[in-house]
């Protein structure tokens, strides 16, 4: 076996282990959060960024809905190079995400925080400011979910040590719950 088959070998063993109960938790409550009209908020560093950043597009632009009904109201912090630097440099990298979403963020509100080691202080320091506002707090981590794991009201742990594999099988989770989502609302199911 090429060492590229085992590696896809191992992603498929890790995609197995994710708890089925975590993704309906987390499908759930954007559910919930599309009907009650709340923003979802994404933040992440690097993959994780990517990560974020996609499944906010998939369910901003990707989710077709009849005309007159409501779309998702999603929002990624981590695509403004502006306000990301401007914080960076000014305040500190630690505040990118903090900073901008407590602007913005109420209850109900969602904060998907995404962070493969479950450590990085600038999704720990948003996932705090979204806590105080009220807001649900979902981290999908990996390793043994860090620091963040104790701040999610939700958190998925993909059950591994490689960060290719943890960001492989968070793209795949972003991805399931897209999906799901998006046939919720294309069937009309109720919440």
């Amino acid at each position: 076996m090429t060492h590229m088959a085992a590696y896809l070998e191992e992603v498929a063993s890790v995609l197995r282990a994710i708890p089925a109960a975590d993704l309906d938790a987390i499908a759930d409550r954007l559910w919930e959060a599309y009907h009650e009209r709340a923003h979802i908020f994404a933040c992440g560093n690097g993959g994780s960024s990517a990560t974020a950043s996609h499944f906010v597009e998939d369910l901003s632009k990707g989710i077709e809905v009849q005309a007159g009904r409501p779309r998702f109201r999603a929002i990624s912090l981590v695509d403004s190079v502006a306000i990301l630097t401007a914080y960076g440099n000014d305040v500190g990298f630690e505040h990118i995400f903090s900073e901008p979403l407590r602007n913005l963020v109420c209850a109900r509100d969602v904060l998907i925080a995404v962070s493969c080691s479950g450590r990085s202080a600038n999704v720990i320091r948003a996932m705090e400011v979204a806590r105080q506002a009220g807001a649900t707090v979902i981290a999908w981590t990996g390793r043994d979910g860090g620091d963040m794991k104790a701040l999610a009201d939700i958190c998925l742990v993909v059950p591994s040590q490689s960060m290719q594999q943890i960001e492989d099988a968070h793209l795949v989770v972003a991805h399931a719950v897209y999906l799901d989502l998006k046939h919720r609302v294309e069937k009309g199911t109720a919440a």
